[in-house]
């Protein structure tokens, strides 16, 4: 493990992971505008094993039902990573490789990979969940904060996306089971683009990125007056119980976002 931050670059833009702290983007700045939310708990992390909250932490594999610590009362939220180091498996000026190896409290052995290209027009993040032993449910998902301005006055940033449809959210935060037409926001909610997450993030006059997956979810939050989050995943929240994802020895999860950009 390394403490030390990796700054990828490729003519204006950089990229700064952070390996010590949860394996996350810490920056990333383009042309000199930083895109992310500074701060420990910011930047972009990973949701590994699972994304979003698991309803009272619990959830049912093999049989048997497992129990996660609720650190976000009363569910478990976000994974078991983003808050421990990852090792640095290798890195280029333009390219890092970093892994994780599952550990208490998640319950079976495993590996997570996460790969980082950058060029000068886009950062792909691919994530991967490997097992070598027993299968297990698990979710591969990205969690950004992107500033909601690029300072110096600019305007706030403008979120474009056409869903299929919303999880209906309940008092608990979590889906209900029920699909209704998009809401207009503030967000905190699962959306579903059966075609792959499709989303544009527009800071007028000064830059516009989209944040693509093959994936067909997306968790869209902006209740938070410095950020804008916008989630692709494998699956909805809670998730592990309502949509599971096997790993197997012989079938890996794996997943990969890209966030392409263009200046104005």
């Amino acid at each position: 493990m390394s403490s030390e931050e990796i700054t990828l670059a490729a003519a204006d833009a950089q990229a700064v992971l952070a390996p010590a702290n949860g394996g996350r983007v810490a920056g990333l700045r383009i042309g000199g505008h930083e895109l992310l939310r500074q701060g420990d708990r910011f930047g972009s992390f990973p949701m590994v094993p699972w994304c979003g909250r698991v309803r009272d932490g619990r959830f049912l594999s093999g049989g048997a039902v497992q129990q996660m610590p609720l650190n976000a009362p009363p569910h478990a939220i976000h994974g078991t990573t983003r808050e421990s180091p990852w090792q640095v498996a290798s890195r280029t000026d333009t390219e890092a490789v970093l892994t994780y190896d599952l550990v208490d409290p998640w319950p079976y052995p495993g590996r997570v990979t996460q790969v980082f290209t950058l060029t000068p027009d886009a950062l792909t993040l691919t994530m991967s969940v490997e097992t070598y032993e027993s299968s297990f449910p698990a979710q591969i998902g990205w969690h950004p904060w992107f500033n909601r301005t690029l300072g110096d006055g600019g305007e706030d940033v403008r979120l474009d996306f056409a869903p299929a449809w919303q999880e209906e959210r309940g008092a608990d935060h979590l889906p209900t089971g029920n699909r209704i037409d998009p809401r207009p926001g503030p967000w905190d909610d699962c959306f579903a683009m059966p075609d792959g997450v499709d989303v544009t993030l527009t800071w007028p006059g000064r830059l516009e990125l989209k944040v693509t997956s093959r994936e067909e979810w997306v968790v869209v939050y902006d209740e938070q007056a410095e950020a804008v989050c916008v989630e692709p995943q494998t699956g909805p929240p809670n998730g592990l119980n309502t949509h599971p994802r096997l790993v197997t020895p012989i079938d890996p999860l794996e997943a990969t976002t890209t966030w392409s950009w263009r200046r104005l």
